[in-house]
């Protein structure tokens, strides 16, 4: 019997590499043969989608961007619709293009068309740095990742490797800011993504040797303190008590002590204010206070994120949070609040096997094997939306420095080899069951 299991184990490791690390077949050579030969094509492109502003308030821009990539998908043999979201949310809409089959896994394909560079802010057109870098608004985060999933298809569609494939292509409007709430500005996006069997995501690569198997999510949540007020010469005493802003300063730093070792776990207070009188709007997320420095501070206000891996490990720490802010200082009373925001992405068997077909192919092309990121080196994505309902992998598009900043890059020279892994993986998980 122990042999029988030995014998079952060999087998299906046998399988597994077979399926996982099989040598690169014609079509994937003549993959990259297409690939080479319109990379060229491809920088033109990105060029002229870095050069429209599409700051994600800015919709006539958005929907300019959405507008190009249209016709691209065409090419691809790929339909395409534009949704429109409610006037409230002040949103473009999302591009979605479909190419309908039976075979192989059903895909969804994410990106965004928006940036954070708004039309008010300073305009840097796409500008070659050197031979392998060049810079420009979205550059990398994310018109690059938005090409390389394009060209990866249009080389696919090319040579028929589409035939009967099942790919949903997604590019939302508005990945940098959601439109609020997002149960309406996603709503579309995740019923879509349930009708299929594996999402990837082409936000920024980290290299060519890592992949994102899991995001941290992020929520947000809301301190808020009250006490006794009077002549701060009272403050301590048993019928002063000790002021609000000593029982934030408390349970701030204790939050700080108690929390702040947990790996993957952060939670950042981004403003407070209070004084002997203060005011808080809450839509524009700030405040006035004025304090007279002989006046016990009746009222604080804090905001702030809070970043985990999984639902167990968010939950947790507002457990401990809400511990921490019931053990008031005498003479005040604190209260806090959570909302949530993008769910977590968590690390999943099934996004490992993902893992397991890109590694085979990137070791196939010669760039050496494929590693799960860092999840605490991004912040959360689109495809957290949908992490609950199939298996998913991120970190897909293109390779650079300096996103959401003045001088963002891309890298020039491992975009050809981006553009390829993406496309061979598409063919792959397209031609298996």
């Amino acid at each position: 019997m122990f042999m029988r299991k030995i014998l079952a184990a060999v087998s299906a490791l046998l399988i597994c590499n077979t399926i996982f690390s099989q040598p690169l077949s014609d079509a994937e050579k003549k993959i990259i043969s297409y690939i080479n030969l319109h990379i060229t094509d491809a920088e033109k492109l990105l060029a002229d989608v870095v050069n429209i502003n599409s700051g994600t308030l800015n919709k006539p821009g958005v929907k300019k961007v959405g507008d190009i990539f249209t016709k691209e998908f065409a090419k691809a043999g790929f339909t395409t619709e534009w949704i429109t979201l409610p006037d409230s949310l002040n949103r473009a809409g999302h591009l979605v293009a479909t190419h309908k089959g039976k075979k192989g896994k059903r895909i969804f394909i994410i990106g965004h068309l928006d940036t954070v560079f708004e039309p008010d802010m300073p305009f840097s057109p796409y500008t070659l740095l050197n031979d392998s870098t060049a810079t420009g608004q979205g550059a990398n985060d994310m018109k690059g990742g938005d090409v390389i999933a394009i060209l990866a298809l249009q080389s696919l569609q090319s040579m028929g490797l589409l035939n009967d494939a099942s790919v949903t292509v997604y590019f939302t409007g508005d990945e940098e800011k959601a439109g609020v709430p997002s149960s309406v500005s996603r709503q579309d996006f995740i019923d879509r993504a349930q009708n299929c069997d594996v999402a990837l995501a082409f936000e920024g690569a980290q290299g060519l040797n890592t992949v994102a198997t899991a995001r941290r999510g992020a929520s947000s949540w809301k301190l808020h303190v009250t006490a006794k007020t009077g002549h701060s010469s009272g403050i301590f005493s048993a019928g002063s008590g000790n002021g609000a802003i000593y029982e934030a300063a408390r349970i701030l730093n204790s939050f700080r002590e108690e929390l702040s070792a947990e790996k993957y776990l952060t939670f950042n207070p981004g403003l407070i204010v209070g004084g002997s009188d203060m005011q808080y709007d809450d839509k524009k997320a700030s405040g006035e206070a004025i304090g007279k420095t002989n006046i016990i501070s009746p009222e604080v206000m804090v905001t702030g994120d809070l970043r985990f891996l999984t639902e167990v490990q968010k939950e947790a720490a507002r457990e401990k949070m809400r511990k921490i802010v019931s053990q008031n200082l005498n003479g005040t009373k604190a209260e806090i609040s959570f909302q949530d925001g993008i769910p977590a992405m968590e690390p999943t068997e099934g996004n490992n096997k993902i893992l397991q077909v890109i590694d085979g192919v990137s070791q196939a092309m010669g760039i050496g094997a494929t590693q799960a990121g860092d999840p605490g080196s991004r912040g959360a994505g689109d495809i957290s939306y949908i992490a609950g309902y199939l298996d998913c992998i991120d970190g897909l598009g293109a390779s650079g420095r300096g996103a959401h900043a003045p001088g963002e890059t891309i890298n020039l020279k491992e975009f050809p080899y981006l553009v390829q892994r993406a496309a061979i993986l598409i063919y792959r998980l397209t031609h298996t069951e």
